[in-house]
């Protein structure tokens, strides 16, 4: 037997948001858009043919959406290849991924853009947080130039 779907949770304003999104906030620290997680194959894709800024914790690949695209909010993508590690090892990089997306880009992503963080072996499960932060926002100001 397969157990009820859960309702999602209503947001401050009583509305509730789309399975995968995160609130952005703006200069004032309100919320003002929303961040969704890429989910299908050929998102993941297109973003793997535009720019990209390697960093020492993990991968940023950027591309602005197109105009057959919806062009509001952000999208990102995580993910981590067998060589990072087995699925503990994998998992654990990319909540460490999850979590600085969480944190950044809601403030320092542009809308319209999709953004996938590819995790690298033996660093972005290790590499102290406050290290992954800053590789974050090195590579967002430098594939925006």
């Amino acid at each position: 037997m397969t157990p009820p779907l859960a309702p999602a949770s209503p947001t401050r304003s009583g509305a509730a948001e789309p399975v995968g999104a995160v609130s952005s906030c703006a200069p004032d620290g309100t919320a003002t858009a929303t961040v969704e997680t890429l989910r299908k194959r050929a998102d993941f894709l297109k973003a793997s043919r535009a720019r990209r800024q390697a960093t020492p914790g993990f991968v940023l690949q950027a591309r602005r959406r197109g105009d057959a695209e919806p062009a509001a909010g952000l999208r990102v993508g995580y993910t981590c290849s067998k060589k990072v590690g087995n699925a503990v090892a994998r998992n654990r990089a990319k909540r460490r991924l999850r979590e600085i997306a969480r944190a950044l880009l809601p403030c320092h992503g542009h809308p319209g853009w999709d953004y996938v963080l590819i995790g690298r072996r033996d660093t972005t499960a290790t590499r102290p947080f406050p290290q992954l932060l800053a590789d974050l926002e090195t590579a967002l100001d430098r594939v925006h130039k």
